[in-house]
């Protein structure tokens, strides 16, 4: 139903419930549906139920293992955004799957061991075509959003998950380019609606760790070429969108790689001060999301 908002302080048990673990194929790109007229409107109750784990084959992992616990309810879950890419040389390529699930699975661990929050193990794909399945993860992430391109349906999806209390966090995306294209989509979920800078002072910043002194987080590429920036990104830029209550509903981390530094914090040629900053950062994206 159109009044049935997301729950942002309690999480329903059957919303994390994890029943089959299955890999499925990846869906096709070029068939997705794209009639955005009944986004919002009434559902079924089939149609609003939390989907079951499953796991897609990834860019860089195909045989991570999955945690013995990973079907274990928690009070916050990784969910990870799974959108239609831009072309390359007439390919769409699965760039959502950038760092999963190997770097999902290390934030889920750090939030465990940093907060009393119950984390569930194991990420959860989510498509804004299955039903109304967005609905259920409050706390969504996007990886490689320089490379997305929304169909109008995603695009209205996403839209109505925001506005309903939902968190979208974005990263791993870097320069002029890149911005450009992640823009011309992000138009198309609010098009009335200005990204600005975030200011140290906004509580987003504040919710477990204070990080008024933040630097730019590189990829792993750091490891090989000892350059932080990529491309022209050489700033690292908090930006965001808030809703008309000023709450933060999308967290825009451009020029920067926090999904790297969460996949690699144990892999010792990654500097450990940037996993360091990282996992602070994600850690008070979700506790702000939780409580906003």
């Amino acid at each position: 139903m159109r009044a049935r908002g997301i729950c942002l302080l309690v999480f329903s048990g059957l919303a994390l419930l994890s029943a089959i673990c299955a890999t499925v194929p990846l869906p096709d790109q070029e068939s997705l549906p794209n009639d955005a007229g009944n986004v919002g409107k009434r559902t079924t109750r089939k149609e609003q139920q939390p989907g079951v784990f499953r796991e897609y084959p990834a860019w860089e992992y195909n045989d991570f293992p999955i945690p013995d616990d990973y079907a274990t309810p928690g009070e916050w879950v990784f969910a990870r955004f799974m959108y239609r890419a831009v072309p390359m040389w007439g390919i769409r390529r699965n760039n959502w799957t950038i760092d999963y699930p190997r770097s999902d699975r290390h934030l889920s661990a750090a939030v465990r061991r940093l907060t009393r929050i119950q984390a569930r193990s194991a990420e959860e794909p989510v498509a804004a075509e299955d039903g109304d399945d967005i609905y259920n993860w409050p706390w969504l992430y996007g990886v490689e959003v320089g490379h997305w391109d929304l169909t109008d349906f995603q695009a209205a999806k996403l839209r109505d998950f925001l506005l309903r209390g939902g968190f979208f966090m974005c990263d791993d995306f870097h320069g002029s380019e890149e911005w450009d294209t992640f823009t011309r989509s992000m138009k198309k979920v609010f098009p009335d609606r200005p990204i600005v800078d975030l200011p140290n002072s906004d509580p987003i910043f504040h919710t477990v760790y204070d990080l008024d002194d933040r630097y730019q987080v590189p990829g792993m590429q750091v490891t090989v070429t000892h350059r932080i920036p990529e491309k022209d990104g050489f700033i690292p830029r908090w930006r965001g969108i808030y809703d008309d209550k000023q709450r933060v509903m999308v967290a825009i981390c451009h020029n920067m790689d926090l999904g790297d530094s969460w996949e690699n914090a144990d892999d010792p040629r990654y500097p450990e001060q940037y996993s360091a900053l990282g996992f602070r950062i994600g850690v008070d994206y979700l506790v702000y999301a939780m409580t906003h």
